[in-house]
Formats: structure tokens, sequence, C-alpha cells
């Protein structure tokens, strides 16, 4: 596995890795056929605009890392009630 590979499948890197194999699971299932799997596709783009927005927060007030860890995340999670996207 390449090193980006191996960077994207990090739970501390990637925040919307569940989103990423459901989606990928979808058009696997469904023989590519994109319209079969846009609630997936919506699922992920909003995953991204939330923890990106979350990431540019953070560079903002100086936290670092500036993507939380998973542990982090979920703690975020739990505390705004579940996942919003």
């Amino acid at each position: 596995m390449s090193r980006n590979v191996q960077r994207l499948r990090d739970h501390d890197t990637n925040p919307c890795l569940a989103e990423t194999d459901a989606s990928r699971q979808c058009m696997d299932d469904n023989n590519y056929r994109k319209d079969m799997c846009t609630s997936y596709f919506l699922k992920y783009k909003n995953c991204r605009k939330f923890w990106h927005a979350i990431m540019v927060q953070r560079r903002r007030d100086g936290v670092k890392p500036n993507m939380p860890t998973a542990e982090e995340r979920e703690n975020i999670l739990k505390s705004i009630g579940g996942t919003p996207y």
C-alpha cells in the first residue's frame, strides 16, 4: 500500500472513512451506477464540509493538530448529539 493510501485509510487522518467505504460499497453493489448512490455521496460531501469547517476553525484558533484525532472527533460528535451530516 502506498503512503498516500495508508494516510487516507487512517482514522486519525480521514474523519469520513466510514462514508468513503459506504459510498464505495454502494458503487460496487450497484454496478457503478452513480444515480443509485446519490445519498451516500451527499453524506460523504456533508461529512467533508463539516470536518473541514472544524479544521479551519482550529487553525484560526491556533489549535494543533488542525484535524482532531479520532478520539476527539468522537467526543465532538457526542457533544452535539450525533452526526450532523
